[in-house]
């Protein structure tokens, strides 16, 4: 079993940064891979990022690819976004997901087992 919890959200103007964290618990040995996945209201949740837990690699959707930055410290069992250069459209719910067995893809929700409750991201022009 692995719980995740998300922090970090918050308003924050049109071209701002903000640093979304994640930090799981329970048997985060087994992780494979985390991720983060965003739901604006009306929306379906959306793929943000994924970062495979052992080799650090990443993977990001076209719509933040060059401007959100996924990372993870291994010591704290937490991963990271950093969003740079904000836009209104990236206003929604971040979620954190994680998968504890291997998989494929990790760029749809059911791709994952564990998920936070999500934290607020509000960009104001």
């Amino acid at each position: 079993q692995v719980q995740v919890v998300e922090s970090g959200g918050g308003l924050v103007q049109a071209g701002g940064s903000l640093r979304l964290s994640c930090a799981a618990s329970g048997r985060t040995f087994s992780i494979y891979r985390m991720g983060w996945f965003r739901q604006a209201p009306g929306k379906e949740r959306e793929f943000v990022a994924h970062i495979i837990w052992k080799i650090g690699s990443t993977t990001y959707a076209d719509s933040v690819r060059g401007r959100f930055t996924i990372s993870r410290d291994t010591a704290k069992n937490t991963i990271y976004l950093q969003m740079n250069s904000l836009k209104l459209e990236d206003t929604a719910v971040y979620y954190c997901a994680a998968r504890e067995g291997w998989s494929a893809h990790g760029m749809v929700p059911y791709d994952y087992e564990y998920w936070g409750q999500g934290t607020q991201v509000t960009v104001s022009s």
